[in-house]
């Protein structure tokens, strides 16, 4: 009985001690981080699939630039290219310029890494651009989808070519698997 006793006495002791540190915590206020505004959360979705794919780009050695797990599949540079290029049926769209003539660029036009990066850290930095122009105001504007021919607001095309940019990199990580390799968002953290 008396072992009764005392872990009865402990268990009340420690839920004794734990309310009063919660009662105290509850009288703090608590700091919290405001949330993005519109057009900063945009851009940081931009620009964290910019930086992954960019970082593909920059790691994959160049003598496999044109490798394809499959003959139907676009190179592992077409595929950097559509959707670098895909970038700007959006960023022409949001800052009034025409689209683009064409959905795939031709590799030969690009016929380096380098010139591949290049176009590919571009295609990220107009984006971001004109989603920086455009601020909290202007991500409700309205444009017709070039596409499927409907309105939206701005942000929400911007999100759909960030979701489409996001399975291209899907796509290329499975590229990086397939030659042996580790893509760089999937190696250990230093």
């Amino acid at each position: 009985m008396t072992k009764i006793k005392i872990v009865a006495a402990t268990l009340l002791t420690a839920a004794t001690l734990t309310l009063t540190g919660f009662s105290q915590n509850a009288a703090k206020p608590m700091s919290l981080k405001p949330p993005d505004s519109p057009s900063q959360a945009v851009l940081a979705n931009w620009n964290d699939i910019g930086r992954k794919l960019i970082a593909m780009a920059e790691d994959f050695p160049e003598d496999k630039y044109d490798f394809k797990p499959v003959p139907a599949e676009r190179s592992f540079a077409e595929q950097l290219l559509h959707a670098a290029n895909a970038n700007y049926f959006f960023t022409n769209l949001a800052m009034n310029k025409p689209a683009p003539a064409e959905e795939d660029p031709k590799r030969a036009d690009y016929k380096t890494k380098a010139d591949i990066v290049s176009f590919v850290k571009k295609s990220f930095a107009d984006g971001a651009a004109a989603i920086q122009a455009k601020g909290d105001k202007g991500m409700s504007d309205i444009v017709t989808d070039p596409f499927g021919r409907e309105q939206m607001r701005i942000s929400d095309m911007a999100y759909g070519f960030i979701e489409h940019c996001g399975e291209h990199y899907g796509q290329l990580a499975v590229y990086y698997r397939v030659a042996g390799m580790v893509p760089p968002e999937s190696r250990p953290k230093k």
